[in-house]
């Protein structure tokens, strides 16, 4: 290697990179380290604690006030590629989208308005991550409400089934951008399921109430 006029490089000149440069490398890198840890536990937290209203909802109820912390910090962690995650976002996306999907089923059982993506303080392929689970969460309702011999609530619940699923449906995106083709067959294959369950529950149901004295 020569220098521009010809002759070989000085000493000081093949000396590498200058000690500032690779302690400010260094610190960026320690810095982007922690930041990870630091999200990632913020996120098994807000797993843990969506985790635990989805389990409440399917039994005694969620109380509003552990809806309205599980919101706040769905809030406070969410933002994407774009907000305070930065590049780090992918550490959060599972626990993001879990907190969408029990908020989305709080409304479901509640009988209220789904939340919108602006209202959760989510991107909008985190929301859809979410809104692709639920189909399952409404899936455990029908179930229930089956085993428990409602089945009118039953078909209820699988007519939100299909509309969620067809609205989740009409959306397409390469998988680079959010990977959603796999939540969209998962929400298929149950709705097939359902749909099967909840026709020879009301089948059922028709032919006890043939079978009941009086009728």
């Amino acid at each position: 290697m020569t220098t521009t006029n010809g002759s070989p490089p000085t000493a000081d000149g093949a000396a590498g990179l200058p000690e500032p440069v690779l302690l400010e490398i260094e610190s960026h890198l320690k810095a982007r380290e922690a930041h990870r840890d630091r999200l990632s536990d913020r996120a098994r937290g807000l797993r843990r604690r969506a985790q635990a209203v989805m389990q409440r909802l399917h039994g005694v109820g969620a109380p509003a006030a552990e809806l309205e912390a599980l919101r706040s910090e769905l809030a406070a962690l969410g933002g994407g590629a774009d907000g305070p995650l930065g590049g780090d976002a992918s550490v959060v996306l599972d626990a993001l989208q879990e907190a969408v999907e029990a908020l989305l089923l709080a409304a479901v059982v509640a009988g209220t308005p789904p939340p919108t993506p602006a209202g959760l303080q989510v991107p909008p392929e985190v929301y859809l991550l979410g809104l692709g689970d639920l189909v399952g969460e409404i899936r455990r309702l029908t179930l229930r409400a089956l085993a428990e011999d409602r089945p009118e609530a039953a078909l209820a619940l699988l007519h939100l089934m299909e509309t969620y699923y067809q609205q989740l449906n009409r959306f397409e995106a390469p998988r680079r951008i959010v990977a959603l083709k796999p939540k969209q067959d998962t929400a298929r294959a149950l709705l097939e399921r359902t749909r099967g369950e909840v026709t020879l529950g009301l089948l059922l149901a028709r032919a006890r109430r043939r079978e009941e004295p009086g009728t």
